[in-house]
């Protein structure tokens, strides 16, 4: 009896269970679906990271093969660093002790700072994906065959856009037989016709001719064969619908005729009195007889034939270039030349062999190919200094002496729109010939096997990097801006990063040229001669002089305007020199010349 009760239940409970297992059979199947598909989503989230990851990677392969650009940009120039304030609290315009002392104790007891990256506020992310996007929509557009351009091109008609002066036609273009051998400009995002014009009439050219929709050249005489006009197939970048050239075409226009009278040319500049050198057929290329002479005519004689000096010693008008029998680095008395409108042959025979000399708008062309590097460099140069110091200025420098690209450690659109190509490389690439960056924490120093370390007055650079942030690259701030809260607080957070930055890079730089900006200044050749030697780049004489006459470029500040008042007051100048005594002492340590004495405090 209680065995079969016993089996009964048994079988109650193995029914129970079966039915339990029938139930539990559908969830489970659930359970393991669900884990599958969170697997399976996983992997499609991983594969289309790595997917995006490898077009932006083949980006710079796929663009390179078509026109030689470069890498993805990285963001723009981060804040002033945090690391200087490490223990500090914020410091008024009047508290400077503690804030200078620190930096004068770092060099001694050197504690390096490191610079906080600041790349995660909204706005940067917002210019990010932009970027992005961009560069999404031109791997697309790289990938479209020549018959889908052509589809597109017939797709969307052109609508005939009015310009300025005469279309003269399209031809052929390369970077060894130029078309126009003027001067050259680039904006990869605001070219026009009208633009292009305006610029060589202001150079004193007949003609412009535009290439890849932003490129912009400039001459006086056509020197390659006409093609046909629709091989001239690219719009402007500022301006569609309008013909800005094509690949290895330039759409070729007359500027507007003007009366001499009217002409707006670039300042002229009067170089000085020289004495003719000894060869002087390597230098006055083209002798122009006048007989009614004047220094306009020779110079108007001179731009016309492309020639970036003109030389007056009447009756006789010479053209040329500054060679290294002619410098103009050692102009003689101006009385030598103040006879200069008497005929020859009453001059006493040493005023003969002396020139009037003026430097014309024209651009000296000897320079203005540049390229990247033909191999990838296994050394990585840095071009770093403070913010304000000029680094822009050296950059146009190096790449007129080397003719190769200079990279940056940032990604800065104004300086690649206006030509600087090496700005949107990565800048470890090896291509360019050195990197900007502003950078002066240990590891961000360590990641370069050498460095040119540009150094300018903290002064002058606080005022221009205040200007810069104010106005722009071109600009100057207001004496509103001066007079505002945010430029005490500039100088109390900015003036010991000018230290700081200069005391990093001595102490862990590996190989280290101390550049000074006034130096260069008043001793361009030279100094960019010895730039040159650092890189191990080879540079001809004329190359350099070419540098020189082209030095300008296209972000210097016209002028010298100032505020209207001191901006320092008596507290920011006892910091400042405060700094200035310490970086200089740091210098002599390291057994590089102090700084120059303009900087020290009187």
């Amino acid at each position: 009896m209680e065995r079969n009760l016993l089996l009964k239940q048994i079988k109650v409970e193995r029914q129970a269970e079966i039915k339990r297992g029938s139930m539990a059979k559908p969830l489970y199947r659930l359970q393991r679906f669900l884990r599958r598909a969170q697997l399976f989503l996983l992997f499609l989230g991983v594969a289309y990271i790595m997917a995006g990851s490898v077009l932006l990677l083949q980006r710079a392969s796929l663009v390179v093969t078509q026109r030689g650009a470069t890498s993805p940009p990285l963001p723009s120039i981060p804040s002033p660093p945090r690391a200087l304030e490490l223990g500090m609290p914020p410091v008024r315009v009047g508290g400077y002790g503690a804030r200078s002392s620190r930096i004068m104790a770092r060099w001694q007891g050197y504690q390096p700072g490191s610079l906080l990256d600041n790349r995660t506020g909204a706005r940067w992310l917002m210019s990010r994906n932009l970027e992005i996007r961009h560069l999404r929509r031109r791997w697309f557009h790289s990938l479209m065959t020549e018959k889908d351009m052509s589809q597109v091109e017939r797709s969307s008609p052109r609508r005939n856009v009015p310009h300025k002066g005469s279309y003269i036609g399209c031809f052929l273009d390369n970077s060894k037989e130029r078309a126009l051998r003027g001067s050259v400009s680039t904006d990869f995002r605001k070219m026009t016709s009208t633009m292009c014009q305006d610029t060589c009439s202001a150079n004193g050219y007949q003609f412009a001719g535009l290439e890849y929709g932003s490129e912009c050249y400039c001459g006086n005489h056509i020197t390659s064969l006409r093609v046909r006009d629709k091989e001239c197939n690219l719009d402007c970048k500022g301006e569609k619908g309008s013909l800005c050239g094509g690949v290895g075409r330039l759409s070729v226009f007359k500027v507007e005729d003007v009366l001499p009278g009217q002409r707006r040319y670039r300042n002229v500049r009067y170089r000085g009195c020289f004495r003719e050198p000894e060869n002087s057929s390597s230098t006055s290329l083209v002798h122009v007889l006048q007989l009614n002479l004047t220094s306009q005519s020779c110079i108007d004689a001179c731009m016309n034939k492309e020639f970036p000096l003109a030389m007056l010693r009447s009756p006789d008008c010479f053209c040329g270039y500054a060679t290294p029998d002619f410098t103009l680095h050692e102009p003689a008395e101006e009385e030598y030349c103040s006879q200069s409108n008497t005929t020859e042959a009453s001059l006493p025979s040493t005023l003969q062999h002396f020139y009037q000399v003026y430097q014309t708008p024209v651009q000296d062309s000897r320079c203005t190919e540049k390229k990247f590097l033909p191999e990838k460099s296994s050394s990585l140069v840095a071009l770093s200094s403070f913010p304000g110091a000029g680094n822009t200025w050296v950059r146009h420098l190096i790449e007129l002496a080397t003719g190769y690209y200079t990279g940056s450690y940032y990604f800065d659109g104004t300086l690649y729109n206006r030509g600087f190509k090496g700005e949107k490389d990565y800048w470890k690439s090896g291509r360019t010939i050195c990197v900007k960056t502003h950078e002066s924490g240990r590891r961000e120093i360590e990641m370069y096997d050498s460095v040119i370390l540009l150094i300018r007055s903290p002064y002058r650079s606080l005022m221009a990097e205040f200007n810069r942030k104010c106005a722009g690259h071109l600009g100057y701030a207001s004496d509103q801006h001066w007079k505002t809260k945010e430029w005490p607080e500039f100088v109390s957070s900015y003036a010991s990063w000018w230290a700081s930055h200069v005391l990093d890079w001595l102490r862990f730089g590996q190989r280290v040229l101390v550049v000074h900006f006034e130096e260069l200044q008043t001793e361009l050749v030279p100094r960019l001669r010895s730039i040159a030697s650092f890189l191990n780049a080879t540079v001809t004489e004329d190359r350099l002089l070419c540098a020189e006459s082209n030095q300008d470029g296209h972000f210097k500040r016209l002028g010298a305007r100032r505020p209207t008042f001191d901006p320092f007051t008596p507290d920011m100048r006892g910091q400042i020199d405060r700094l200035i005594r310490a970086v200089d002492q740091a210098l002599r340590d390291s057994n590089h010349t102090g700084l120059p004495l303009e900087y020290l405090p009187r």
